[in-house]
């Protein structure tokens, strides 16, 4: 099979500074509108402040540079210092960053930058507690694409400072044949031909459906909403199926109905994957707050 990107590398977790730059200045123009009117009625033009963001609860930080993005696009001239490292736990009360500048653009800047930081210190909050809870399995822990249109390059990010890895981005890396395109095909009697380079996964629901994907040898083959009874037997089953070196030994992504209490057993079982779209999909943003010195 080929070799196109699965998961991102667990050492490459940087933000595409281009795609930064697009979010945030959308999001701007979605706050701001024609311009902070009560911070231009109230804030005198030359005000100078500092302030800090502060953790109001325990999390793992995640978002700093969208943050300084957001107040270095509204004013240059505004100092953003960071004093934590992405992905670092921090407990309530612990000062994350440092911000010193002309008060308006800090208070027009304010918003966006919590509601980008809050959201992805929840997402890698989440993710961390996911993979803390699979030690010491070798099972990878990754997201799906049920992300909020137009922030999926930041949740996943997020994932990815989480300690989590990420499934398919976009829909041109990867082959994944799923339960719809089986309807509409028909099912099938061969794998399609794919372009050199591309993986290809199949998802089963049951395990009929599981032995028939499992002798075309794909690259993975996804278990959708089995028990852990049934993702058992089908990792016995695919550690006694013969492989050639042509065709490496087929990975088991585990999806759905997965959650903190019953993950442990999930990964205890042999299976390579679980994808969780809990991750993105169900956001909890952890409590941050901007206060003025």
């Amino acid at each position: 099979m080929g070799s196109a990107k699965f998961f991102l590398s667990e050492t490459e977790p940087a933000l595409d500074r281009r795609k930064l730059d697009q979010i945030v200045r959308r999001a701007l123009i979605e706050d701001i509108g024609r311009g902070d009117i009560t911070t231009q009625l109230t804030i005198p033009k030359y005000k100078y402040i500092k302030a800090v963001f502060m953790a109001k609860e325990e999390c793992a930080i995640c978002g700093l540079p969208a943050a300084q993005r957001v107040f270095k696009t509204v004013d240059s001239r505004i100092n953003f210092v960071p004093l934590v490292k992405e992905g670092q736990m921090v407990k309530k009360g612990k000062i994350i960053a440092r911000i010193q500048g002309q008060a308006r653009g800090i208070l027009t800047a304010e918003r966006v930058a919590l509601n980008l930081l809050t959201m992805l210190s929840g997402i890698a909050t989440k993710t961390r507690g996911y993979v803390k809870k699979v030690e010491p399995y070798k099972v990878k822990i990754t997201d799906t694409r049920k992300t909020i249109p137009g922030l999926r390059e930041l949740q996943k990010y997020a994932v990815r400072i989480g300690g989590g890895r990420n499934h398919r981005m976009t829909l041109d890396e990867m082959v994944l044949i799923k339960d719809n395109h089986l309807k509409v095909s028909e099912g099938y009697e061969r794998l399609p031909s794919v372009p050199r380079g591309f993986k290809i996964e199949v998802e089963v629901k049951n395990l009929k459906e599981f032995k028939h994907a499992l002798k075309f040898k794909p690259d993975v083959i996804m278990l959708d909403n089995m028990t852990i009874k049934e993702i058992k037997k089908a990792v016995k089953i695919r550690n006694n199926f013969e492989f050639d070196r042509c065709h490496p030994k087929t990975k088991l992504e585990t999806s759905g109905c997965v959650v903190l209490k019953n993950v442990r057993k999930i990964a205890a079982s042999g299976v390579d994957i679980i994808s969780i779209g809990e991750l993105t999909h169900s956001i909890k943003s952890v409590d941050i707050s901007l206060e003025v010195l």
